[in-house]
């Protein structure tokens, strides 16, 4: 006798340890899926060897012999190692009183910024005055000015003040930013107008719904522009340059350019002492790497 199609049983789950009975679905896109992945993952790895191999070649030239590495044709490893070029790369630059330099002035400088930038992003978030948008616009318009323009009219403006070679001088031409305004304003913009009228309701002030309500909802943007801003001030060359006359002053970059000698002989101290003075760079990149991808996405929900 024929069977219809709901005469057919069909054949019943495995049950595990004799219990509930468990279904397996494999959907029909798992095995592309899977490949997609891997494909991915593929070009990511890819990706990273491109970023991470110059990166590798300065530690190999760091450790390398010149004369030797050049004898052997430049090769991707190390040829007759030393050591002792970190040392040498310490005490040739002067790094320590650079490194403390540069440390001095990169904290001046990236709380100064954090500070303007919050205030000046309020005031563009959350007041409203007259000219409002131009004002904004000019204000982030000075951020296609190049360093050069400004330059020789900031190290007159310094000379007249008599802070040449001095850590204000060093430090308060780069107070603010209209690169950190922009970017805390766009998390202010994600507080809820429920907030701003409550803390209007309780009495409280501009002041006070800054520090207790702005700031701590918009940390992730705040806590990512801190770091671009200490990456920014830690890798200045030209304005430190331009502002000292001494050593005494000199930063870990400018420390770095007298390494870099004419001698073939001693190029891997110039790389050893760049190596020295990117590791702070690293540390704070490892550290913060979740703040600052979550807070330029953050910055980026709302305009």
């Amino acid at each position: 006798m024929a069977t219809t199609d709901t005469d057919r049983v069909e054949p019943a789950a495995p049950r595990l340890g004799g219990g509930t009975a468990v279904a397996i679905d494999v959907g029909r896109g798992g095995a592309p899926r899977v490949l997609r992945n891997a494909g991915w993952y593929v070009a990511l790895v890819a990706l990273s060897v491109v970023v991470l191999f110059p990166v590798y070649m300065i530690v190999v030239r760091a450790l390398s012999n010149p004369d030797a590495y050049l004898r052997a044709g430049t090769p991707p490893y190390p040829v007759h190692i030393e050591w002792n070029v970190f040392s040498r790369a310490w005490g040739a630059g002067n790094l320590s009183h650079n490194l403390l330099v540069s440390a001095l002035v990169t904290i001046g400088i990236t709380a100064g910024q954090v500070v303007t930038s919050c205030l000046a992003a309020y005031a563009f978030a959350f007041l409203q005055f007259r000219f409002k948008r131009l004002a904004f616009a000019l204000f982030m318009a000075t951020l296609m000015l190049p360093i050069e323009v400004t330059l020789i009219a900031n190290v007159e403006t310094m000379r007249r003040l008599g802070w040449l070679n001095t850590y204000q001088g060093l430090v308060l031409p780069f107070l603010a930013t209209a690169l950190g305004t922009f970017l805390i304003r766009q998390g202010f913009l994600g507080v809820p107008n429920d907030l701003r009228d409550a803390a209007r309701l309780d009495g409280h002030g501009h002041l006070r719904f800054l520090t207790r309500v702005a700031i701590p909802l918009s940390r992730p943007v705040i806590a990512s522009f801190t770091v671009i801003a200490f990456l920014s001030a830690w890798n200045q060359y030209l304005w430190p340059q331009a502002a000292t006359t001494g050593t005494r002053w000199d930063t870990v970059q400018i420390g770095l350019a007298s390494l870099n000698g004419s001698d073939p002989a001693h190029y891997n101290v110039a790389f050893a002492g760049a190596i020295l003075a990117a590791l702070p760079i690293v540390v704070v990149l490892i550290v913060f790497s979740r703040q600052i991808i979550r807070g330029l996405t953050a910055g980026a929900v709302k305009g």
